[in-house]
């Protein structure tokens, strides 16, 4: 059963170059800018951000989600500079089933370094132990290979390729779903 009392307090977390915190309304520029970014949303197969309107609404939707228990949406600030360097989130969390769905992005600048596998030990291993998730899934394109390595890296496995399961921007796409068990994660 899923741990519910992260859902009164936001569960901020911290990592050695990393703050983890609750996403508020006053990240909506910095969203806008990474979620409209071509590079950062190449595959991400979703809506551009191309008003600070529209995330200031995507911002309203994820507290809404958090408040309804059905997700926790997070910004990585980096812990020297406090600068907001990308963002996380488990969506469609499922109660019943003890699963949730990952999503997440950086900014290009901060690629290759680490972060996002920094960000996402910490942040499973608190679904797991803390929120008492049983499993997590990632619904990828199939064509990006960074997130792909990163969640093999992490010790996510393919469970199923789809064929153009998915219509977006005119055309039906293909996506792979990963995931990883409990019992499988490495960095407890």
């Amino acid at each position: 059963m899923i741990n519910e009392k992260y859902f009164e307090t936001f569960p901020q977390l911290e990592t050695e170059r990393l703050i983890l915190r609750k996403q508020v309304l006053a990240d909506a520029k910095n969203l806008q800018a990474i979620r409209s970014d071509e590079r950062v949303m190449n595959f991400m197969d979703s809506e551009r951000h191309t008003t600070l309107q529209h995330s200031e609404e995507f911002i309203s939707e994820n507290m809404k989600v958090h408040k309804d228990k059905k997700g926790i949406f997070w910004t990585l600030t980096d812990r020297s500079t406090n600068e907001f360097i990308g963002d996380f989130l488990f969506r469609k969390i499922d109660s019943k089933n003890s699963r949730a769905e990952i999503g997440y992005t950086l900014k290009p600048e901060f690629w290759g370094k680490g972060l996002m596998m920094e960000a996402m030990i910490e942040i499973l291993r608190f679904g797991f132990t803390r929120l008492q998730l049983h499993s997590f899934e990632a619904n990828i394109n199939p064509e990006n290979t960074s997130s792909k390595g990163l969640l093999l890296k992490m010790g996510f496995i393919k469970e199923a390729y789809f064929k153009e399961n998915f219509y977006y921007d005119g055309k039906f796409l293909d996506s792979e779903i990963y995931s990883l068990l409990q019992k499988n994660f490495k960095y407890n």
